[in-house]
């Protein structure tokens, strides 16, 4: 047998799912693969839950009665003092901060697994630091759901480039919330703001969903993939079209955006005015190796095309390489929601568990 043990930080929509599915698991992975998964640590970014022998299912009625506030210094104490083999750090957290603490986990013997974005899309130098220092410690990064959710599109692209098979081009819808906003709203008789509510009230968009409609969020998966291929590409250099009206931009606060979000309606009917009879509208990700350009952008795709005949939050990835040419690799399925994301995520465990020792 072989435990692994996980230190999970962000129990939010994907980490509390994702515990969630590793209890039903449990049995299964004995006897499947060998594999005993120990949850050491639960921590949101201010209570943790620490239990060395496991914390059994039931996670969030003890998180609410035993967590206790914390330090990050005393999560590196617990760690040393326990000296758990195959550590396992995860973060489903959305912190821009919580990254810097990654440093301090690789030292302290944790590999990392991430759905959080951010350390894949900060400076190049931060890029680099992170992996020097993941070689040296001889520490794993699997960050599968950074682009797709639980797709296999980062893996894939590497062992493409890896391979030597030369990718020129990657286009596609990489926003699982803006695949369901506009796939909606092409097809039926709705208002925008209707149909943004819709994805809310399913889970698809952020909780404030400008963080969806800014684009900024397929800016940093286009980023990622640029990266993967080894482009030294910072996301300043990545082209994106906001999709917000100006005048709910800039210092309009969460409330006072829900409140007008009916002034979406006229902005999107424009769009959809425009659009052809046999068009429908994505909002696209697009790689242009060669020329180094990343675009992310809203269009008119034709109905029978490949993009044009996803349904719901489907994500769809269109890679063209040098033996693929115009017949490219397509990759299509959900892209949006915390239980696919909490899927993958359990699929990057255990790449990691095939690793170790």
């Amino acid at each position: 047998m072989k435990t692994i043990h996980l230190a999970l930080f962000g129990p939010g929509k994907v980490g509390s799912k994702l515990l969630e599915q590793l209890a039903k698991s449990e049995e299964h992975l004995k006897k499947s693969s060998g594999i005993i998964i120990k949850v050491i640590l639960v921590a949101d970014s201010s209570h943790a839950l620490l239990n060395p022998n496991g914390i059994k299912s039931g996670w969030d009625y003890n998180f609410k009665i035993s967590s206790q506030r914390y330090s990050f210094k005393e999560v590196e104490e617990y760690f040393r003092r326990n000296a758990f083999k195959n550590l396992v750090s995860i973060d489903t957290t959305a912190s821009e901060e919580f990254i810097e603490n990654y440093f301090s986990l690789i030292n302290f013997g944790s590999h990392i697994i991430a759905a959080n974005k951010v350390a894949n899309t900060l400076s190049s130098k931060f890029y680099r630091k992170l992996r020097e220092e993941l070689k040296k410690n001889n520490k794993k990064f699997i960050y599968e759901t950074n682009v797709g959710a639980g797709l296999p599109i980062v893996e894939t692209l590497r062992n493409l480039h890896l391979s030597g098979e030369k990718v020129t081009r990657i286009r596609g819808v990489f926003s699982g919330s803006l695949s369901y906003i506009f796939n909606t709203f092409s097809e039926e008789e709705k208002e925008f703001s209707e149909v943004l509510k819709e994805a809310g009230v399913l889970g698809y968009t952020e909780p404030d969903a400008r963080v969806d409609l800014s684009g900024k969020d397929v800016g940093r998966k286009l980023l990622i993939l640029a990266r993967e291929l080894e482009l030294q590409k910072e996301f300043e250099e990545v082209k994106i079209q906001s999709l917000i009206p100006k005048q709910l931009n800039g210092d309009t606060t969460l409330e006072e955006f829900n409140k007008r979000s009916g002034e979406l309606n006229v902005h999107f009917r424009n769009f959809k005015t425009k659009k052809l009879t046999n068009d429908v509208l994505r909002y696209i990700g697009e790689l242009n190796v060669e020329t180094g350009e990343l675009e992310a952008k809203l269009i008119n795709e034709p109905k029978n095309s490949v993009l044009g005949q996803i349904e719901g939050a489907d994500n769809i990835f269109e890679i063209y390489t040098e033996s693929y040419k115009d017949r490219p690799l397509v990759i299509r399925g959900a892209g949006a929601g915390a239980e696919v994301t909490a899927r993958g995520v359990f699929g990057d465990i255990l790449k990691i568990s095939e690793r170790l020792n």
